[in-house]
């Protein structure tokens, strides 16, 4: 069995991972500060459900902290197979507020992660990329390929910068990289900045569910447990690799609320608010590569996976539905 670090174990997808790690009969030293960039009565959930998992042991730091991780850091006697790199900001529209703290997690975050490999001899380093970095008119379905030179936010600026010291560090050091560009995860417990777990609350609570434009703009939506599942699979030796991990089923943001109003069984409330050019008018993976190199592809299709989301906040709504959404 191995043993990983997982940073932003108490995060979206880094939860999910680390929880299929433990399943798995893996140790993981699981890291993350617990900030507040959104309600963090959703990290503490999810990480209370990791604690009470054998294999699991959590670290409460900041990677942006050098000092937490350098050779004489509490983790230093411990010998690791891989660190998967999960911790980020993460928001498109939050970046253009306050850019800093994104180059600061993202940027200087992954510098720190990639040093603690260099120096403790960690052979594999896996780091979270999004699909925002393919800027404005990416050619649709979008491969490794395509441009991304332009992008349209600093949290896509913040992860380009990433992706190239990971990079740098593979040629210098020989650390093998596996970039996983995520497109537009959803699932339960998710983050609450993002359209599904608002729209599910505002459509079962009866509240306004604000759409910026006209809702004609489109995502391909990529259910959590197989972003989890490509990330691990993504551990295997690949000297280099970028590789885009998104959904297969691309529907405009008004035909995701029809589904999700069948769902709930509850009629939305809609304001249509203008558009936020922060925001890329569609997503849609091209994952020929990550079949190829990692035998992985979407499994869990979109009806399945709103219907596991909607259940899970009716099952957590005492709290689910008091969680702050902007």
């Amino acid at each position: 069995m191995g043993k990983y670090i997982v940073t932003g174990a108490a995060g979206f997808i880094g939860f999910r991972v680390t929880e299929m790690l433990l399943q798995d009969g893996h140790a993981v030293v699981g890291i993350d500060n617990m900030n507040d960039a959104y309600d963090v009565r959703l990290k503490a959930y999810r990480l209370e459900r990791l604690q009470a998992i054998p294999g699991f042991t959590f670290c409460k730091l900041d990677i942006t902290d050098r000092e937490a991780f350098n050779p004489q850091s509490a983790i230093r006697h411990q010998q690791f197979d891989a660190v998967i790199n999960l911790a980020a900001r993460a928001g498109v529209r939050a970046s253009t507020q306050n850019p800093w703290v994104f180059i600061e997690t993202n940027v200087v975050g992954t510098l720190n992660m990639l040093e603690f490999c260099r120096q403790h001899g960690v052979k594999k380093f896996i780091m979270a990329s999004t699909s925002s970095i393919y800027g404005a008119n990416p050619p649709l379905p979008t491969p490794e390929e395509a441009d991304t030179d332009h992008p349209l936010q600093p949290y896509a600026a913040s992860k380009k910068g990433a992706e190239v010291l990971c990079h740098s560090y593979h040629h210098l050091f020989d650390i093998d990289v596996s970039v996983l560009r995520y497109f537009t995860v959803y699932g339960p417990a998710g983050r609450p900045d993002l359209a599904m777990f608002r729209f599910v609350q505002w459509i079962s609570e009866d509240r306004p569910v604000h759409i910026n434009g006209d809702g004609g703009q489109s995502r391909g939506f990529t259910y959590l447990d197989d972003i989890a599942r490509g990330t691990i699979l993504a551990l295997k030796p690949l000297g280099f690799e970028i590789i885009n991990l998104g959904g297969h089923e691309v529907i405009t943001i008004n035909e995701l609320v029809k589904s999700l109003e069948k769902a709930i069984g509850k009629t939305a409330h809609i304001v249509h608010d203008p558009p936020n050019p922060a925001d890329m008018l569609t997503n849609w993976a091209d994952v020929s590569k990550a079949g190829h190199l990692i035998g992985w592809k979407p499994q869990v299709g979109l009806r399945e996976g709103i219907q596991r989301l909607v259940d899970w906040y009716n099952t957590e709504r005492t709290w689910a539905s008091e969680v702050l959404t902007s």
